[in-house]
């Protein structure tokens, strides 16, 4: 039962605050002057808006400096013939715009836009505490990696865990009080690598 009431307070907490960054978007293109107007109606100081490449390199990125509104003009299509997508990264969640361009023209494909949450690691005393929802159950990996302090080597992997067609993620590591040393986690999922790092 405790468990049960656990999750459905991380749950509630994950949906309330997925409702209160919920960001609407519009794109308005402005064939005369060859821009692209992207407005977000809710960004947050210290969220990134990331323009990528389809193998993921990145060909623009900015810290939103201000929050409330956004609404920049980009020139999409001096790009080279190919797909791209908008990133905009929040505290809990990524949001993928994906476009193509083609000929000097740009495509903004709303049916394969991506919403997901990002997985969180806290640290508390000696325990490392992750959790993650996603709705559609994509798989997650998580690794644990420890470096004894004044230790010449690098990190040795200490834990590994996978996770396949799970929706809420809730997991507690309680670290060895006497391994005094850094700790490094290392998750992986929908192609992302999220890194955390912390001292005991």
């Amino acid at each position: 039962m405790k468990k049960e009431v656990k999750k459905g307070i991380l749950l509630v907490t994950i949906l309330g605050t997925m409702i209160s960054y919920a960001s609407s978007y519009s794109i308005e293109s402005k064939a005369e002057i060859k821009r692209t107007i992207l407005s977000i109606n809710s960004v947050k100081q210290g969220q990134q808006l990331i323009i990528k490449n389809n193998s993921g390199v990145v060909l623009y990125k900015e810290l939103i400096e201000q929050s409330g509104a956004y609404n920049k003009g980009f020139d999409l299509t001096a790009l080279p013939n190919g797909d791209y997508y908008f990133e905009l990264e929040k505290d809990l969640e990524i949001q993928i715009i994906p476009f193509k361009v083609r000929l000097n023209n740009v495509e903004f494909l709303k049916d394969k836009e991506v919403k997901f949450f990002k997985p969180i690691v806290r640290f508390k005393d000696n325990k490392i505490l992750l959790s993650r929802l996603s709705l559609d159950h994509k798989p997650l990996e998580v690794k644990i990696y420890y470096e004894e302090f004044g230790s010449s080597s690098s990190y040795d992997l200490i834990h590994s865990e996978k996770f396949e067609g799970v929706e809420i993620i809730e997991r507690v590591y309680a670290l060895d009080k006497t391994k005094k040393g850094a700790y490094k986690v290392v998750v992986k999922t929908q192609g992302r690598e999220f890194t955390e790092n912390m001292t005991i």
